[in-house]
């Protein structure tokens, strides 16, 4: 395990641009039924986000990231729930780095390639290990369309159920509400920002690989994730 702390100067990140969206894309694109039910979402999250951001900012955040999923989703009757949750996970990280939250937990994200096999294990271990004393997120560089079924089959062995997580990609605002940044295998396409706290796990991929294989895997991650719990001084729930 690598820990490093990055002091380069991080590329340019295109992936919070939620300025080009609004009236003419749900006019032409959103049926009336999804526009209900994003309106549905919208409400929600603005109980819980009125206190840090306006109306404009929760629709423009929950508008782009059902854009996101909509480009590769094969389930869109799921399209704007997943949009709701992205949207929360965006907007709970934009409140942190705008300091308009209140949680200080700490916050770890797990990145890999498709966001489907290792950064979901390690988020289903972490979240399943701190329980609510600690906030864990993961994303991908090239986000996959499920989650691999072999992670999930290999999970549910330690009573950990991971299937109903989606494949997501990272977001700025998400990388930098991160305490903790752990990559796993996306290299270059790695978000990079100065003075954040980076490690580098090197597990194989599980992708294309059966249960057997993934296990060990599997028990990689969780000896990393409770190590790194460890480090951040959060009690582990067993």
């Amino acid at each position: 395990m690598t820990d490093r702390t990055d002091h380069r100067i991080a590329a340019p990140v295109n992936r919070t641009d939620t300025d080009d969206e609004p009236s003419e894309y749900r006019r032409n694109y959103l049926t009336i039924d999804q526009r209900r039910a994003l309106h549905s979402s919208a409400e929600r999250l603005h109980e819980e986000f009125a206190e840090a951001f306006g109306t404009e900012t929760i629709e423009r955040f929950l508008h782009h990231s059902y854009r996101q999923f909509a480009a590769t989703s094969t389930v869109p009757d799921y399209l704007p729930l997943l949009a709701e949750r992205f949207a929360r996970q965006r907007l709970a990280a934009l409140a942190k780095v705008e300091d308009r939250s209140h949680d200080d937990r700490p916050v770890v994200l797990f990145l890999c390639v498709h966001n489907a096999g290792r950064s979901q294990m390690a988020l289903g271990f972490f979240t399943d290990l701190a329980g609510d004393r600690a906030v864990a997120w993961s994303g991908g560089s090239e986000p996959g369309t499920e989650i691999n079924p072999s992670a999930i089959a290999a999970m549910a062995e330690r009573g950990i159920d991971i299937s109903r997580e989606f494949p997501k990609p990272w977001t700025q605002e998400i990388v930098q509400a991160a305490d903790v940044v752990v990559t796993m295998g996306c290299g270059d396409a790695c978000p990079l920002f100065p003075g954040k706290r980076y490690e580098d796990w090197s597990l194989d991929d599980p992708a294309g690989q059966g249960v057997e294989s993934v296990r060990p895997i599997r028990d990689e991650i969780e000896r990393r994730v409770r190590h790194l719990l460890a480090e951040l001084d959060v009690p582990t729930t067993r």
